[in-house]
């Protein structure tokens, strides 16, 4: 990639397609935790973001601080991150692990209609040397189908996820997965860097279609099959390709960009690349 093509002239915005109509958000996390919450609220907005993803916290207190930072600063919490589901897997096949994760979505669930959020966000499974593909498959849909009735009476939306859980490996594997519960409760939360590794972000979306309720947005480069974090449009991604793939299934809800902290200078390069994305330069 040249530096021209990086940075991107005026003229080249001018020239662009038109931009997407999608939301653009950052992670609570990517904010510095030396400030405090409003304080953090208010950077991301000063820094052109739009909206906030946040993750469960059964912390009464700072759930409540929480939403006094959205309600002060107008930047709308659009997700919330669920946590227990890398320690706890749904598809474990320990009872209390499972309970341990159900127990964390429900936090989450409730997190998002107290912060008027609209999604949570899911990692369904994890396959590992205990948990075959077939059993994380059954147990995570037997649990998810739980986690249904409350989801609906909150308004709210799981949407999970493909990570490297070794688990849903392609697009067609994907919307089987969310088809599978045949319920507007249950849909797809696209990660479009975490699919570098084996396939092509453009395809997933264009098979995932209307199914993806939300997007994560980061890159990477792979050296030897390990992933290193990048900063945007500096990694593997085919950006405009995605730009294209995203236009043609007329997405428009939000997208979360995910990479590391950092300060007010790093947040505002962040957002000024995320707009080139978005605007197909």
């Amino acid at each position: 990639m040249t530096r021209r093509t990086l940075l991107a002239t005026p003229a080249a915005l001018a020239a662009a397609s038109t931009r997407l109509p999608i939301k653009k958000a950052v992670l609570l996390s990517m904010l510095p935790k030396s400030m405090s919450m409003l304080d953090r609220f208010k950077l991301a907005v000063d820094c052109g973001f739009e909206q906030i993803e946040c993750p469960t916290t059964d912390d009464q207190a700072q759930m409540e601080e929480i939403k006094r930072a959205t309600e002060g600063s107008g930047l709308r919490i659009h997700s919330v991150m669920n946590m227990a589901h890398w320690k706890y897997p749904l598809s474990s096949p320990d009872a209390s692990v499972v309970a341990a994760s159900m127990k964390g979505m429900e936090t989450s669930l409730r997190n998002a209609h107290f912060w008027g959020a609209d999604t949570v966000l899911l990692v369904p499974a994890v396959v590992d040397a205990k948990t075959g593909y077939r059993e994380a498959w059954k147990r995570s849909q037997e649990e998810i189908r739980r986690l249904i009735p409350l989801a609906k009476e909150l308004n709210v939306i799981i949407a999970v996820e493909e990570v490297w859980n070794k688990f849903l490996l392609s697009p067609i594997e994907f919307a089987s997965y969310v088809d599978s519960f045949n319920s507007p409760s249950v849909r797809a939360y696209f990660d479009v860097g975490n699919v570098v590794i084996n396939g092509y972000p453009q395809d997933w979306i264009r098979i995932l279609g209307a199914r993806i309720a939300k997007l994560h947005i980061k890159d990477f480069k792979f050296a030897k099959r390990e992933a290193q974090f990048v900063p945007l449009r500096e990694g593997e991604i085919d950006w405009p390709e995605v730009y294209k793939a995203l236009a043609e299934i007329g997405y428009r809800g939000s997208a979360t960009v995910e990479l590391p902290a950092g300060d007010k200078d790093y947040l505002r390069e962040v957002s000024r690349r995320f707009d080139l994305i978005l605007s197909g330069a």
